[in-house]
């Protein structure tokens, strides 16, 4: 009953992420975008009261008209939106989900002793380490270099490739890809936390106390909004490859995430230039060859089995593969887990071949299992699960 209610934690946490993330990136979006098509009023009332743009808007069957100020409105509106609880709540439920999945289940999540050995205490403390020591680097990178913005964005770049380096030879790739996007999405939620949200405060209290607005706090609020758009699609990328073993499992993975991550910063710059006016298609053709490039270097080579073997001699491979790489965590008395994960004893008569399908479409199609690879399954091992499942064989002899 453990394993169970974990499992609605883990879907609940997970379903509420999803909801809050969808509306952090899209209120960022929006206002990248709406950034990106204001236009100097026409009114010249407005221009005095120090309206720099405006957009005449459709939707939903009504009209809308937002304005942006150059500094501070005129006059305070009784009734002013911050846009910080949807950064929050993603941080709050992605670090809770990171927390009960990966932090409680270390040795099975973040370990892969084929990368480094580790202790839970010492990944732990790491993987903990990331997330803080990211935003403390970025920070300091922002306020030593923050007038630069190119030499800044280097310096940016450099930190997450060797971030990504030193996470893919620390932790399981699976957890690595993972943590890299989390210490990104540190970086974003602290922004709005330390620099946006502080500095709107100030603005509003200078207002309130009638004293002339700073514009520093604007500026430094805009450069660490821009910084987030541009994190987005990297987070999500990582955020997603949990999901696809390819990516993280590859040789190199380190690589293969800087690589994806950098088409995700090429599509955003795309999106927004083209919302500024300026359609650039290098920006996307670039993003293309590159997801191409990837896929075809991780591509999987082909594995020969032995077509010959009775159906008898497959189940037998089969299953002492399943013996080796699968009841650690699969098993009646599992050794990496406290209860068999999802319920399947594979030590139980019968279960392998009832559970086939589930098998073939975890270990040979999606590659998720073993979890992180923990077990080191090969790709010949695999191969040999593909034969026996693709042979219509799957049903083990003495049930024949």
């Amino acid at each position: 009953m453990e394993a169970y209610f974990l499992d609605w934690a883990n879907l609940l946490l997970r379903w509420l992420h999803v909801i809050v993330a969808i509306a952090w990136i899209g209120s960022s979006f929006y206002f990248v975008w709406l950034d990106n098509h204001l236009t100097p009023p026409t009114d010249e009332q407005l221009k005095k009261q120090g309206v720099g743009g405006e957009l005449w808007a459709v939707h939903g069957g009504g009209f809308y008209n937002p304005q942006k100020y150059l500094g501070a409105p005129p006059r305070l509106p009784e009734h002013l939106h911050w846009f910080y609880w949807e950064s929050y709540s993603t941080w709050l439920s992605g670090f809770s989900l990171f927390l009960l999945v990966y932090i409680f289940n270390a040795r099975t999540y973040l370990i892969d002793p084929s990368v480094a050995q580790l202790t839970p205490a010492i990944a732990i403390a790491a993987a903990l380490g990331f997330l803080a020591l990211g935003w403390i680097v970025y920070d300091i990178l922002c306020r030593v270099f923050g007038k630069n913005e190119k030499l800044l964005s280097g310096l940016i770049i450099g930190y997450v490739v060797a971030a990504a380096w030193g996470a893919c030879h620390l932790f399981s790739g699976r957890a690595a890809f993972l943590i890299i996007g989390a210490m990104i999405a540190t970086i974003m939620s602290a922004n709005v936390f330390f620099w946006i949200i502080p500095g709107q405060r100030k603005v509003v209290a200078a207002m309130k106390a009638g004293q002339p607005i700073d514009p520093v706090h604007g500026q430094r609020g805009k450069q660490r909004s821009v910084h987030n758009t541009y994190f987005t699609l990297p987070v999500l990328f990582a955020m997603l490859s949990n999901h696809y073993s390819m990516t993280y499992s590859a040789s190199n993975n380190w690589a293969v995430l800087v690589l994806i991550m950098v088409a995700g910063v090429l599509v955003r710059q795309f999106f927004i230039l083209r919302h500024k006016g300026n359609t650039q298609p290098i920006y996307p053709i670039l993003a293309i060859a590159i997801l191409a490039g990837v896929a075809a270097w991780i591509a999987p080579k082909p594995v020969v089995t032995n077509a010959a073997q009775t159906t008898e001699n497959q189940f037998a491979e089969v299953q002492k593969i399943v013996q080796v790489r699968c009841i650690q965590c699969h098993a009646t008395h599992p050794t990496m887990m406290d209860s068999p994960a999802k319920g399947l004893m594979f030590d139980q008569p019968g279960v392998i071949e009832a559970k086939s399908q589930l098998i073939y479409q975890q270990v040979v199609q999606q590659k998720i299992m073993p979890l992180g690879n923990l077990t080191n399954i090969t790709e010949q091992e695999r191969a040999t699960i593909a034969h026996w499942f693709e042979s219509g064989n799957a049903v083990a002899p003495a049930s024949k």
